[in-house]
């Protein structure tokens, strides 16, 4: 969600300074009205990677969304290619019944899919039901793959804390973004894109647009946001030839870290 201009607070994203002390890239490229994927994303970074590369330099890809660098590293699924017209009467279904029956459609023909896709993300469930369209078959047919892509000599690190104190952070970590303004960013936000918008769908942002009390939307970003770290870490955890690092509590970055890279 830091490609989306605008969600500064929500996607924690690195302040104006730390981008000025280190470069940062594919930060504030998109407006919050526009799809990002999977596939844009991994064509980006290679692009990047390419470039720094051939000057000698060595690319840091980090994250963040599980989904995404697994499919940097691994490369996508070979997943059939879209048909405008699927797609378009699919959105035109969407717009008259909205992504919550659409999620149902999909749970229908799709079970497995639908249990994975968050009934709000419409992008990714108009996308399941078109794969299923085009083909007969669920989405989980056109399974991933399981072996890193040769194009680079990957050097992979997973960080992780215990359960517990993760959860703390989180909580942490979302009262910080109310007490710098979160509520103000995304009240702005909402005077230009609407709710659906593909980067108001962002945790931290959705939970606004569902009613409740300040106290209550709070509890709700706290909540979503740790099952998404779980779910993250059950992605990341499936990466071949990667290096875990548990991190003790109240350290910010363990010196095994370090020695990992200087390897």
């Amino acid at each position: 969600m830091q490609v989306y201009r605008g969600l500064d607070i929500c996607s924690a994203k690195p302040s104006l300074a730390e981008r000025s002390r280190l470069e940062h890239f594919l930060v504030d490229i998109k407006n919050p009205d526009e799809q990002f994927s999977a596939a844009e994303f991994v064509e980006r970074a290679d692009s990047l990677c390419d470039d720094f590369l051939s000057r000698n330099l060595i690319p840091l890809v980090c994250g963040g969304t599980g989904f995404y660098i697994r499919s940097f590293l691994l490369g996508l699924p070979k997943t059939p290619p879209g048909d405008e017209r699927v797609r378009a009467r699919l959105k035109s279904d969407a717009e008259k019944f909205g992504s919550d029956a659409m999620w149902k459609r999909l749970f229908s023909v799709d079970e497995e899919s639908a249990r994975k896709i968050n009934p709000a993300d419409l992008y990714r469930i108009l996308r399941a039901l078109e794969i299923y369209e085009l083909t007969g078959k669920p989405r989980a047919e056109f399974a991933a793959r399981e072996i890193l892509r040769e194009k680079y000599d990957f050097k992979i690190l997973i960080l992780e804390r215990d359960r517990e104190d993760l959860y703390e952070r989180i909580d942490a970590r979302v009262e910080k973004m109310f007490a710098a303004g979160l509520e103000k960013e995304i009240a702005d936000l909402a005077k230009t894109y609407s709710p659906d918008s593909p980067g108001m769908k962002a945790i931290g942002c959705r939970e606004f647009f569902e009613g409740g009390t300040i106290q209550e939307i709070k509890a709700r970003i706290k909540h979503d946001s740790k099952r998404y770290a779980k779910k993250q870490y059950v992605f990341m955890k499936g990466i071949p030839n990667a290096k875990i690092i548990h991190i003790p509590r109240g350290a910010d970055f363990p010196q095994e870290t370090l020695e990992f890279f200087s390897e």
